[in-house]
């Protein structure tokens, strides 16, 4: 309990809660539209936009922030407009961000940057700037879905049901796909690069388990990715391990866990 005296510490629940509220959100969108992939390529490829930053002097979450725009309508660019498949698409954007950030790491004058904080995430370096953007995401968020939420809800599950509906669904999947790519940018900080997509996708996969409706998975997502950096947060300071790997770990066994009983059969899934 003495952690909770220390300034970092508190930033560091504080960034979890908002960025858990965000992940929770738009985690359920990505995973009931089967966007796993669409994310991990959105997520890889604002390394180049990382890369960037460091290189020209930048704050490096800026231009993280327009790589992630960028790729994530990139990719609904060529997929749907000049007939590439999407999942090549994804590839294209993912290893284009990649190869930029290697590059412009490489070429950086002076002393390299410390990147394994974005690559693996450190949540402990959080400063108040990243609490406000991921505060503001979070509310921006939640208003959204307050106000738009069957729009959501019908271009989640059934596209052409919500076209039927006269729901403007590109514009609903456009203002998603802006809300990951922002996300993404937000969550790099909490778990890392190379570690996002679990966080996106994990406390989701959990919370369906035990409700059927998208609101309720959502509050659910939110208080189970939160729980699940806390604890992890702890762990990593008891046995002084990376606070992301440690945060994805505990989300991991914690799917498991719950997973189990409807495995064996002794509970049934919610339907």
């Amino acid at each position: 309990m003495d952690l909770l005296h220390y300034t970092f510490f508190q930033n560091a629940l504080l960034g979890s809660f908002f960025t858990c509220i965000a992940c929770g959100i738009v985690g359920v969108y990505i995973v009931a539209r089967r966007l796993v992939f669409i994310s991990g390529g959105i997520t890889h490829a604002s390394f180049g936009g990382l890369g960037l930053g460091f290189y020209t002097g930048i704050n490096p979450v800026i231009s993280a922030l327009i790589f992630s725009i960028a790729s994530a309508f990139g990719v609904e660019w060529l997929s749907k407009r000049q007939g590439v498949r999407e999942d090549s698409a994804i590839a294209a954007f993912w290893a284009l961000g990649m190869a930029l950030g290697v590059i412009f790491l490489y070429l950086t004058p002076g002393y390299t940057p410390n990147i394994s904080a974005y690559l693996f995430g450190n949540i402990l370096t959080i400063t108040a700037a990243d609490i406000w953007f991921a505060g503001i995401l979070a509310l921006l968020l939640t208003a959204a879905v307050l106000l738009f939420y069957p729009h959501i809800l019908y271009t989640a599950f059934d596209r052409e049901y919500a076209q039927t509906r006269g729901v403007n669904v590109s514009m609903i999947e456009h203002l998603m796909m802006l809300a990951i790519a922002v996300t993404v940018v937000a969550s790099i900080r909490l778990v890392g690069i190379m570690l996002l997509m679990s966080l996106l996708t994990l406390p989701q996969m959990t919370a369906a388990l035990f409700a059927s409706r998208m609101s309720r998975m959502m509050l659910l997502s939110v208080l189970i990715s939160f729980v699940g950096c806390v604890t992890g947060l702890m762990l990593s300071y008891l046995l002084n391990i990376p606070s992301g790997a440690a945060i994805i770990f505990v989300q991991v066994i914690v799917f498991f866990i719950c997973k189990a009983p409807f495995a064996l059969g002794i509970c049934r899934r919610r339907r």
